[in-house]
């Protein structure tokens, strides 16, 4: 053993492993506080690269599960509102039945009207439900307000502000011819073919849009409104206005941008016209109209069945999606578990050691730094 003053190379060895264990017990004590293995990029960049991923793909599995259920409850929506509507087909069908038979007698009055008001309930329930602002059943759920066709290019030139209430894919044909009173207001025809076959309305007398304000022209048996700007010029022959074609509604239930990832929804009008076109009011007043109507009634139920259990097929498959949520959410979360998160026990042993070793470091560091007094023992 040599005694050198200048330089304490035992003293520096053992500050130097105390620096480490310091260093040690410092991050044992950093991932026990956090809870993870992972607290910054230096720790395990690759790790760290990974669990963001995994995080970042849990927090949209999250917010794809609440999709879901929301999809899912508008659909219930849907299906309430259904539901009664085939209560009251049921009636009609129960009215029709009576309407037909010679027994009715004096009664086909109040059975017609009763009938007409169950028509009336079964429009207002189509163009009343809703989910979150969306009408649901009357035929626009997923159809935007865009407009195609010749009678704006043709006819109307550029006097055609807006349409809404168009049902998806339907071709509406118009026509606007100027008022043979000559009192400036117009006559107006739209004619389609719904789900429930062709239908038809005219306006008689609307006015048309003062300077620099516009007019509504409400189609109400169609639930369709045509709105004109001051531009609008009445012409002879009829045009078209094509509403969009609506794909189906999208739900997003993954957490990428792709077809898979998504669940379409479509839900039609169950308008008493769309179910059926003879579904109108007064087809009760007389045994002939009454036993008509069996056909329309039956016609409609069949509709309505249809799209009930299109609306049962979605439920399903929604309950099958937020299932396969729930599962990928706890895998992904177990996976990223793994990476990120510290065993806690493990580190608890390393914390321990790491103390011992801080507590022996310093001890040694004390006697490596008595050991040059040693050197002046030489002088006596």
């Amino acid at each position: 053993m040599g005694f050198r003053i200048q330089n304490n190379i035992a003293a520096m060895n053992a500050q130097r492993n105390l620096g480490i264990s310091d260093t040690a017990m410092s991050k044992s004590l950093e991932r026990l506080s956090s809870g993870y293995r992972i607290n910054s990029a230096k720790d395990d960049a690759a790790g760290l690269s990974i669990s963001q991923g995994f995080r970042a793909s849990i927090a949209s599995y999250n917010v794809a599960s609440r999709n879901v259920t929301e999809g899912n409850a508008l659909l219930q929506v849907a299906e309430g509102a259904m539901d009664q509507v085939g209560n009251m087909l049921t009636r009609l069908k129960e009215l029709a039945t009576q309407a037909a038979s010679a027994n009715a007698g004096s009664n086909l009055d109040k059975i017609n009207a009763e009938g007409n008001q169950l028509i009336l309930e079964i429009d207002r329930i189509a163009n009343s439900t809703e989910y979150a602002g969306s009408k649901l059943l009357n035929g626009t759920f997923g159809v935007s307000d865009t407009k195609t066709g010749t009678w704006e290019t043709t006819n109307a030139g550029a006097g055609l502000q807006s349409v809404s209430g168009m049902q998806s894919g339907v071709t509406y044909t118009v026509s606007a011819v100027t008022n043979a009173d000559g009192d400036g207001t117009y006559n107006f025809t739209v004619s389609a073919t719904l789900a429930g076959g062709q239908v038809a309305q005219t306006l008689y007398g609307v006015a048309g849009a003062a300077a620099g304000a516009t007019a509504e022209v409400s189609f109400a048996s169609m639930g369709l409104k045509i709105t004109l700007n001051d531009n609008f010029t009445a012409t002879v022959g009829a045009g078209t206005i094509i509403a969009s074609a609506a794909a189906a509604s999208d739900f997003q239930v993954g957490a990428k941008n792709s077809v898979d990832d998504r669940i379409g929804v479509t839900l039609s009008s169950i308008k008493s016209s769309t179910l059926d076109a003879g579904l109108v009011s007064d087809q009760m007043n007389t045994a002939a109209k009454a036993q008509a109507l069996l056909k329309s009634v039956d016609n409609a139920i069949n509709r309505l069945s249809e799209l009930r259990g299109g609306i049962g097929a979605a439920q399903n498959r929604f309950s099958y999606a937020a299932a396969n949520l729930a599962t990928t959410i706890e895998n992904y979360t177990a996976a990223d578990s793994v990476i990120r998160d510290v065993d806690m026990a493990a580190e608890m042993t390393s914390f321990t050691k790491n103390q011992i070793l801080l507590q022996a470091g310093t001890a040694m560091l004390s006697q490596a730094n008595q050991a040059p007094q040693m050197i002046m023992s030489l002088f006596k």
